[in-house]
């Protein structure tokens, strides 16, 4: 669990990266640079945890770009003590860094394998989820509801009705929305029915996967 000199010098090479591809929230860029991506990752990765590349994690997941969390992370705007839901907790490293902003964060993972390792992992690291919760992101977590900002980070082949109801009026879902490829989508609650919706561009992540049992 070192966290040496030359990992930090990468972080920011990285946040360098990152700020030349159009990153300008200077909170995300600081967790960005926080956050020791190596101790999410595989050690047999460690020379690739500061490329700006997703990879490969447990039970066929992965480990998101970093681009990718820093652009969904700016959407949602969060704001110290936000209420967060994220929707597929994965190895851990965006749910790190909504904790870093301030969010109360309350987090999904489907893959029983992943929970359960992320579960433990996290607290050492220090990063402190409100509630950790093995279950099905399409449903949301209704008794936790409403939420400032949902994300959800895996592709949606839809937008799941209930986490649209969770959102606060004023709150943001974002999420990847298509097959293949997806594209960014961003929803603003404006109202009880009222939903503002803008797209940002495709991208690509692993399935979101629902509850078949």
């Amino acid at each position: 669990m070192k966290d040496t000199l030359k990992h930090q010098g990468l972080r920011q090479k990285l946040v360098d990266i990152l700020k030349t591809k159009g990153i300008t929230d200077e909170k995300v860029l600081l967790a960005i640079g926080k956050i020791p991506r190596h101790l999410f990752m595989d050690s047999s990765f460690l020379d690739h945890a500061y490329q700006d590349k997703a990879f490969p994690i447990a039970a066929d997941q992965t480990i998101s770009q970093p681009y990718t969390v820093a652009f969904q992370t700016e959407l949602m705007q969060i704001k110290q003590g936000d209420t967060v839901l994220e929707i597929g907790t994965g190895s851990g490293y965006q749910t790190a860094v909504l904790c870093l902003l301030g969010a109360k964060v309350f987090s999904i993972e489907r893959q029983n394998e992943l929970y359960k390792k992320t579960s433990k992992f996290l607290p050492k690291l220090g990063y402190r989820a409100k509630r950790l919760v093995f279950g099905d992101g399409y449903i949301g977590l209704e008794t936790e509801a409403p939420f400032d900002s949902i994300i959800v980070t895996a592709g949606a082949p839809f937008v799941p009705k209930p986490l649209l109801s969770q959102l606060k009026i004023g709150g943001r879902l974002v999420i990847p929305v298509g097959g293949d490829v997806q594209m960014m989508t961003l929803f603003i609650r404006k109202g009880p029915k009222d939903f503002e919706q803008h797209e940002f561009g495709e991208f690509r992540f692993v399935p979101l996967l629902e509850d078949k049992n």
